[in-house]
């Protein structure tokens, strides 16, 4: 069979040689067996066009080549590029893949099995696998591949003697479903099944290589590719207690929906009664209303008094009631501080111990139903800390449509923690039915969005690949290294952005604009939502910051059902100044003004709906009967996700039209 070649590298193959090249997911101890093979002597070449060297040496009269880590051979970076022209080359590949996470590393060894080049596979980390309580049926997975897999312990040497005998059996494998015929067909006209594959997938280089244009099935191949690995893997990998520690069950029951549903409330329960109780009740008493207002703020003002009247316009601005150096401060020092370092250090310990990839396994199929997989999870468990971080982060999501759902929900639906440290902390003084209408309502708006936009975009959520590391105690010092540096990064972000805020009001204050938007919002903020016409004022301060203005309404005298509707519309308000900025960055100026403009829609609408459902089932002005309004709402809720199931169902009962997720 003709493979590919290995363009610039110089490596010196005596005639006859074989090239064995050895490849693998970074981690999984591919350096012991180059180590082993080759032993002492050891050449190094760099490869042209890169910055990386290539190890190699000799093995009895052949040469073996070590590959960089990688997870997928194609031309996203230059170790992928490389380790894909090295192994099309190759005379035969052995392929070291970790016993531990079996079903990250077989979509690499699928992969090139679906190259046609002969491979043997090292099954590697049996002990861990042991001691984790997993157990492979090494024969099956041999015969679900259709290549020679031997089982080892590298640190030891164990299986190597077998591995060497057994060397030269290495053979083609069975490659994934669907493939074959536009494998052959494409293999007359290039000449090489491993080019052919990546011509298919869309590789740019390859395919200019052999002067045609690169394939659109890459999400199809890498779909058809991830479901043969977990359907091999459901056959061959079987958890089991006996041997596995403490740490391995208790990580399995938390991926498991019958445990890990009570385990992430435990989790979360927690975090609420630190952060929205302990600290937004008792450590914010203490530095913004003794601290900061009851010492700084009258010794600032009592300070710029002797040079400014507090009564002019300098004053106003500098130490009025959203002064710069009066409101912003303690509302940044005093209020959203602490509650930012407590959201951050939980979740640096989610982070530490392992258990925050473990929450993307536990609700991916929650969020396949709104577009995202699992690892969706992620932006949006950042987004409580931060909407501007967790914008970034949706990079990592699969696709471009994950990506636009994420980002809308993110600006739409999530409040960061210096905002949700002041809802929790508003919420804490009503009764339990009160948080639950809110949380009702908001996750509602979670579903609904997330459902009619993953209904009206084309496509589907792509498989969950995500790591799972070992659940293990988080170590102090990383925590709070984590902890402060993110809180740094927030003071750095977050100061200007609340200075600017703080100008902003305290110009349309001294100017009579504020007066003038107040006026102009009283009809929505006094009619449809029921609140005081002052509440538009936490609104406008809300386009700097949604947490700027969720503090806003901290001052204002409402009752338990004007809080709640408050605290529903500021939390779908708008992004914040530095959100937008982002999304304009990650999306099209289209998208960006869409978000923006939808949220302001949706914050007053569902607010107002709220109001309005309260009003209707309270006629006498009673009290408050908040269980009618959760069942209407909830009734709501559910009609527009039954819509758009039906839509879906209509669609899939159409003839496809050929796209393709």
């Amino acid at each position: 069979m003709t493979h590919g070649h290995c363009p610039g590298l110089e490596i010196k193959v005596p005639a006859g040689a074989r090239r064995i090249v050895l490849a693998g997911n970074p981690n999984t101890g591919k350096s012991v067996f180059f180590n082993h093979f080759t032993g002492i002597y050891v050449e190094v070449s760099n490869y042209p066009g890169t910055t990386l060297d290539i190890s190699w040496g000799r093995y009895g009269s052949d040469v073996v080549i070590d590959t960089p880590g990688v997870y997928g051979i194609s031309s996203f970076n230059d170790e992928e590029r490389i380790a894909r022209d090295i192994i099309l080359s190759a005379d035969l590949v052995l392929n070291v893949i970790s016993a531990v996470h079996l079903e990250r590393d077989l979509f690499l060894t699928q992969q090139i099995i679906d190259t046609g080049v002969p491979v043997i596979i090292a099954l590697n980390m049996m002990d861990d696998a042991t001691r984790m309580g997993i157990e492979v049926d090494v024969e099956r997975l041999s015969q679900l591949l259709g290549v020679p897999v031997i089982p080892t312990i590298a640190v030891k040497k164990k299986g190597f003697d077998r591995l060497k005998a057994e060397l030269l059996t290495a053979r083609p494998g069975h490659v994934t479903p669907g493939l074959e015929e536009d494998l052959n067909q494409l293999l007359n006209l290039v000449g090489s099944r491993g080019e052919a594959l990546l011509i298919l997938e869309g590789d740019p280089v390859i395919a200019a290589r052999h002067g045609c244009e690169p394939g659109t099935r890459r999400e199809e191949i890498y779909r058809r590719r991830r479901e043969r690995v977990n359907e091999i893997c459901r056959q061959v990998v079987r958890e089991i207690n006996r041997g596995a520690s403490v740490a391995t069950i208790l990580g399995r029951w938390m991926i498991k929906p019958l445990t890990g549903i009570p385990i992430l409330c435990l989790a979360l329960w927690l975090m609420y009664r630190v952060i929205g109780v302990f600290i937004a009740g008792t450590v914010v008493g203490i530095t913004e209303k003794m601290v900061m207002q009851g010492i700084y703020e009258p010794a600032v003002r009592q300070f710029i008094g002797h040079f400014i009247p507090q009564s002019s316009i300098p004053g106003t601005i500098l130490i009025g009631d959203f002064g710069l150096l009066t409101m912003t401060v303690t509302y940044l020092l005093g209020l959203l501080l602490p509650l930012v370092v407590g959201f951050y250090f939980f979740l640096s310990l989610f982070e530490d111990s392992g258990y925050l990839p473990r929450i993307a396994t536990l609700v991916d199929r929650l969020l396949n139903s709104i577009g995202l997989n699992g690892r969706g999870v992620i932006p949006i468990i950042l987004g409580f800390g931060c909407v501007t971080m967790a914008t970034i982060t949706t990079r990592l999501l699969s696709s471009d449509r994950e990506r636009k759902i994420a980002i809308f929900l993110l600006g739409l639906t999530i409040p960061c923690s210096a905002q949700l440290g002041v809802i929790a902390g508003m919420l804490a003084t009503l009764g339990p039915q009160y948080i639950a209408l809110y949380v009702l309502v908001i996750f509602s708006v979670l579903v609904m969005a997330g459902t009619l936009l993953s209904t009206l975009l084309p496509g589907k959520s792509a498989d969950l690949f995500i790591d799972l590391p070992p659940l293990r105690l988080p170590r102090l010092d990383n925590v709070l290294k984590k902890t402060g540096t993110r809180s740094y990064h927030f003071l750095k972000e977050a100061a200007p952005l609340f200075a600017l805020g703080a100008l902003i009001i305290s110009t349309f204050q001294v100017t009579g604009i504020l007066e003038f938007l107040q006026n102009l919002l009283a009809p929505v903020t006094t009619g449809w939502l029921d609140l005081p016409r002052e509440a538009a004022t936490a609104f406008i301060m809300g386009i700097v910051r949604r947490d700027f203005g969720a503090a806003g309404l901290t001052g204002l005298a409402l009752n338990p059902l004007q809080t709640i509707v408050a605290l529903i519309t500021i939390t779908l308000f708008v992004p914040c100044i530095a959100s937008i900025m982002v999304i304009f960055k990650e999306r099209t100026k289209k998208e960006a003004l869409f978000i923006w403009g939808s949220s302001w829609v949706a914050a007053f609408l569902v607010g107002g709906l709220v109001a309005q459902l309260a009003r209707l089932f309270n006629p006498t002005g009673g009290k408050i009967q908040v269980l009618p309004v959760m069942v209407a709402f909830t009734a709501l809720s559910l009609a527009v996700v039954g819509m758009c199931i039906f839509l879906r169902r209509t669609k899939s009962d159409q003839p496809s039209s050929g796209l393709r997720a």
